[in-house]
């Protein structure tokens, strides 16, 4: 299926931390793409795996799981595969360890029928080499492979970082990065001045460096927590996001920092997790899914 021109992004946990568990089935249909948290780290450089927490979700098999991807794909949905997570330790420094990573990905990608890849790797990435893999990943997956990025607000301050290069390497096979705009502390936005976490111009000023940074505006999203309980800070009111996401595509709804033009393209919003949205009575899709997929 093709990412919506407006799409909403939620993670799925393969593991139980008290938000609510939930099979693949039970992701509402506001989300357009599910990221399943997370592939891991093997001992080989650069190599990931995954495997199906079966019994953390309640007896969830692998033949209900891969049916579940197979319908909300025939639903139009995208399931990927996020790579990292706040524990992930995968790292892609050489030639050698790029090759694994897209090898053990496109594998993971044909056994579970997984549509691409999410990269949530929080302690760093080198751009040379990650941008390589995605590469050879793509180069075996095909041209519709969905390919997302979920850095930390530190990863996109400047272009001369190594993700925000990496997202630019590679923007020609692109679909999202939605940056975790949680857990962070004050950040600079495009104008130069320091912005709290927490706050509509939080979110606009600092997607402002990504969208006047070089990325297209379909390729820029919102990342938030479903609940106060899914992060430990950074949290903000659905209605918060959604002025964010109006002040971005119309310059209406803005706090003090009003962007110098709009972004009608930008692609929408993503949240941590769809497990905490649902302990939460999906208040968070509910009100943004809509929103986002009204967007022009």
């Amino acid at each position: 299926p093709a990412v919506p021109r407006h799409a909403v992004t939620g993670y799925w946990q393969n593991f139980n931390n008290g938000a609510t568990v939930q099979k693949i089935s039970d992701v509402p249909d506001r989300y357009d793409i599910i990221a399943v948290a997370f592939a891991e780290a093997t001992t080989t450089p650069g190599a990931v795996s995954f495997s199906l927490d079966s019994a953390g979700l309640g007896g969830y098999t692998v033949d209900q799981f891969k049916a579940d991807i197979k319908a909300k794909q025939a639903a139009g949905k995208s399931v990927i595969l996020s790579v990292g997570g706040e524990r992930g330790t995968v790292s892609v420094n050489d030639s050698a360890s790029a090759a694994n990573f897209a090898t053990s990905l496109y594998t993971l990608m044909q056994q579970y029928g997984f549509d691409g890849v999410d990269i949530d790797l929080e302690n760093g990435l080198n751009p040379t080499y990650m941008s390589q893999a995605l590469r050879a990943l793509s180069q075996k997956a095909g041209g519709h492979l969905v390919l997302t990025m979920a850095p930390q607000t530190l990863d996109m301050q400047s272009t001369t970082g190594g993700y925000f290069q990496t997202a630019l390497n590679v923007k020609d096979i692109l679909t999202v990065v939605n940056m975790q705009y949680y857990n962070s502390g004050s950040m600079l936005g495009c104008d130069g001045k320091v912005y709290s976490q927490g706050t509509v111009d939080f979110l606009t000023a600092l997607a402002c460096i990504q969208l006047e940074g070089g990325l297209d505006p379909s390729q820029v999203g919102l990342g938030l927590p479903a609940s106060t309980r899914g992060a430990g800070s950074g949290y903000v009111a659905p209605s918060v996001v959604n002025a964010a996401l109006d002040c971005l595509a119309h310059g209406t709804s803005c706090g003090s920092f009003k962007p110098a033009r709009t972004y009608p393209g930008i692609r929408g919003a993503m949240t941590w997790s769809t497990n905490w949205d649902a302990a939460n009575g999906n208040a968070w899709s509910n009100a943004v899914g809509p929103h986002v997929h009204g967007l022009p």
